[in-house]
């Protein structure tokens, strides 16, 4: 894979639509083995997985969304923690903390909606900020790729000020297929008899006893069951990680020196969809590729026919180290949150 061929991608016009690798995932425990999705408040108060049946009564269940999978995915351009080597991909976009008082602070590359924020328009950054979403929406991505770029590659909505949208050129989800719904059981019991020891009565404890909401049961003086809880799912289907690299809204990205921009963002795309990625999810939902099931890139032409390509995290970094180098990394800062800017903030109305 040549940077002229990868080049094409940025800047070909008929070129291909999109790079996708679709790749199987296994539970630690086995095929088959149980797994945890996350979980989502309903209406009902109550928390569910996302399960969607199909017409034919299958169940799909969400393993990780849209959204997760690019929070995972962003981190690979944070700094070394102290102790460990050096991330050389973190040297490919700018280095952008928020000091919160108290010593707090967090990275722009760990914020929910980058730069589209509550949390960056309460700081001085706030303006250039919305500086940058104006001038994306008039067709120039250079401001908002100096300031933060992840927001190029990952998408960002602007939904509480400009309106201004940012599509996602890289987008990955994980699902599984054929899934059977488990619940699990519990009881807890008390180490000691509070009863004995004065601290209630028996009649009390009779009352609060089996009742969650009573005052004894939240804090843990009886015993309490819990029934019909999450069990997590086996997938008698696959689970498969789905990434895809929307090469037809990266070509749509103007501005500046255009080729220039585009191939920069091209290649923290591809780093970031060719990062090896932890699969620790969440308790109970750790997975590993199957190594029985090769992932492959393809490249998807416009007839919609479908190229390998001889794509990984090497060709990745090399080529988006060169762009990073071409475009010029927008410069590291530290900022504060500022809690009059919030306020200011709070009370202003969406713009129409």
């Amino acid at each position: 894979m040549t940077d002229d061929q990868i080049n094409a991608w940025a800047d070909g016009a008929n070129g291909p639509v999109a790079l996708h690798l679709s790749q199987t995932l296994v539970p630690v425990e086995g095929p088959r083995g149980v797994i945890f999705p996350p979980t989502y408040a309903y209406e009902d108060a109550y928390t569910h997985y996302n399960i969607d049946r199909l017409s034919d009564g299958t169940r799909i269940a969400t393993i990780d969304s849209v959204g997760s999978q690019a929070n995972r995915m962003e981190r690979v351009f944070l700094p070394s923690r102290g102790g460990e080597p050096e991330n050389p991909c973190a040297r490919l976009v700018p280095q952008i903390r928020i000091t919160c008082g108290d010593g707090e602070s967090v990275s722009l590359l760990q914020v929910g909606h980058r730069l589209g924020d509550a949390l960056v328009r309460s700081t001085e950054l706030g303006v250039a900020v919305r500086e940058a979403f104006l001038a994306f929406g008039r067709g120039d991505a250079s401001p908002l790729a100096r300031i933060g770029p992840t927001s190029l590659v990952f998408g960002a909505w602007d939904s509480r000020d400009t309106q201004a949208k940012v599509p996602r050129v890289v987008q990955s989800v994980i699902r599984a297929n054929d899934v059977d719904e488990l619940h699990s059981a519990a009881q807890y019991g008390p180490p000691v008899n509070y009863v004995a020891l004065k601290v209630f009565t028996e009649a009390e404890r009779t009352r609060s006893e089996g009742s969650r909401a009573s005052d004894l049961a939240q804090r843990g003086f009886v015993q309490i069951p819990s029934v019909n809880a999450h069990g997590g799912v086996i997938a008698n289907g696959p689970i498969r990680r789905d990434v895809t690299v929307n090469l037809v809204a990266l070509r749509r990205l103007d501005g500046g020196d255009g080729p220039a921009l585009r191939r920069y963002i091209l290649g923290l795309a591809l780093v970031s969809a060719t990062a090896p990625q932890d699969g620790f999810l969440r308790a109970g939902c750790l997975l590993t590729p199957d190594p029985e099931d090769e992932a492959v890139w393809h490249q998807v032409e416009r007839t919609g026919a479908r190229l390998a390509a001889e794509l990984d995290e090497e060709v990745a970094f090399r080529y988006a180290r060169a762009a990073a180098d071409a475009f010029g990394v927008g410069e590291d800062r530290e900022v504060s949150f500022d809690k009059d800017y919030a306020r200011a903030d709070a009370k202003t109305r969406r713009s129409a």
